[in-house]
């Protein structure tokens, strides 16, 4: 089978190109990138006016199996990553039963190949149980093919068993993706502690419920040399605390989601609860900084932080509903319209941010077009404007505060392994 995709703007941070080029597919790789190939295909892609782009690397999802099914399912949120662009993701272990052993860890590989949609990579959990006490089994997870170890949703609030769980991940060559956040200083906020908090008499959770964390684990991860990958920062003191941890050094990442560089406490104007999420919408000043940083390198990665939920769970009061909202369909588009038009990132940036980094952190040969690499391959419409309509998600959830807001930037062509599972917009694969 030959796929030959002519006349695209090929964006491959990896390889330094940026040009109008022809790439041709070979079964499940990619055979040749140049200037006019012509050979006998199969099928070919007028890709004029697009950009070609290695396929997208989404470091930070949620697909809620096992356990939580009626939120998602690996087969539905792998379908709304091919929609959104991405052909590899990374699932947050907090599931019921929770990714802290290879049992679960090939369940999930097992239920994402059977999926067949795109690569489904499983992260472990650092405890045993996500209850901070005792170290997973993190041995026999690598083995069985996590890709990192977290406890997203929460911290490892014991420092020594952090600092060991370093140790082990450095032996095991396994980055640790963290999330920041205190619980003793988040207590029970709502929402970002400011003005907007005040008025709608919600409690608020200031920004050092994750700046102290972050400042900790940046310390333990200097002291074991261990890769340590900040997750979903929002604020401006954990933006300048993660420039002083590079400057002395320290092997550190960090993420940002679309609705931190999108959105700020202040777009909550009513109490619609799918502007409640984990960290909290921050000020004006907190989503210019994020921006910045990732504007130059700072942050290095755009992640979604996909995390659905059960209509019931959000169309209720605000101090009752659950954090999270869904991200992978939308991401694209928000980093284009907002980063790229905005004049913050160059496309070559955005690319860069959304698969070559993520593709480098996670140490695997991806979020590049080298001939002769798996084709996974990412085609969009930069300049197509539209309204985001919720009720067009294949995402079997849809809380997004995004509904109804025009964006411009539209997924095309997802094509994972050679196999072309988004064409023109629309699923191939269900």
């Amino acid at each position: 089978m030959k796929l030959l995709i002519k006349g695209g703007r090929v964006i491959d941070p990896a390889n330094n190109r940026d040009e109008i080029l022809d790439v041709l597919v070979v079964d499940d790789r990619i055979g040749k990138v140049s200037k006019s190939i012509d050979d006998d295909c199969d099928k070919i892609i007028d890709a004029s006016g697009k950009w070609v782009m290695p396929g997208l690397i989404d470091l930070h999802v949620h697909f809620r199996e096992p356990g939580f099914e009626r939120k998602e399912t690996i087969r539905t949120g792998s379908r709304a990553a091919a929609m959104g662009g991405f052909t590899t993701v990374c699932c947050m272990p907090n599931t019921e039963p929770v990714c802290d052993n290879d049992i679960v860890v090939e369940f999930i590989k097992l239920k994402a190949q059977r999926a067949g949609i795109v690569n489904v990579l499983p992260i472990g959990s650092i405890s045993k149980g996500m209850k901070g006490e005792e170290l997973s089994d993190i041995g026999r997870m690598a083995r069985a093919g996590i890709c990192a170890l977290s406890e997203d949703g929460k911290s490892v609030m014991n420092a020594g068993l952090m600092k060991n769980a370093m140790r082990y991940a450095s032996m095991f060559r396994l980055p640790i993706f963290d999330h920041c956040e205190d619980p003793s200083l988040t207590g029970k906020g709502q929402m970002n502690a400011g003005e907007r908090a005040a008025f709608m008499g919600l409690a608020g959770i200031s920004n050092d419920s994750e700046e102290v964390i972050a400042a900790r684990d940046m310390i333990l991860a200097d002291s074991t040399k261990t890769p340590l990958h900040l997750c979903h920062i929002s604020t401006a003191g954990s933006v300048e605390l993660i420039r002083q941890a590079k400057e002395r050094g320290v092997d550190v990442t960090a993420e940002a989601t679309p609705h931190h560089f999108t959105l700020c406490d202040e777009d909550i104007t009513d109490y619609d609860a799918n502007y409640k999420m984990a960290p909290p919408l921050r000020s004006k000043a907190d989503r210019e900084a994020i921006r910045q940083a990732l504007s130059d390198g700072t942050i290095e990665v755009i992640s979604t932080d996909h995390a659905p939920h059960h209509s019931d769970e959000k169309n209720c009061e605000f101090q009752l509903a659950l954090n999270g909202i869904i991200g992978l369909e939308t991401s694209f588009p928000l980093a284009n319209t907002v980063l790229v038009s905005g004049g913050y990132l160059t496309p070559y940036q955005l690319v860069e941010k959304m698969s070559a980094n993520p593709a480098g952190i996670l140490g695997i040969d991806k979020g590049n077009l080298s001939e002769n690499s798996i084709a996974d391959i990412t085609i969009a419409d930069p300049d197509e404007e539209y309204i985001i309509d919720t009720e067009d998600m294949v995402s079997k959830a849809k809380n997004t505060p995004f509904g109804g807001m025009k964006v411009k930037g539209r997924i095309l062509y997802t094509i994972v392994g050679g196999e072309t599972v988004v064409e023109n917009g629309v699923l191939m694969k269900r």
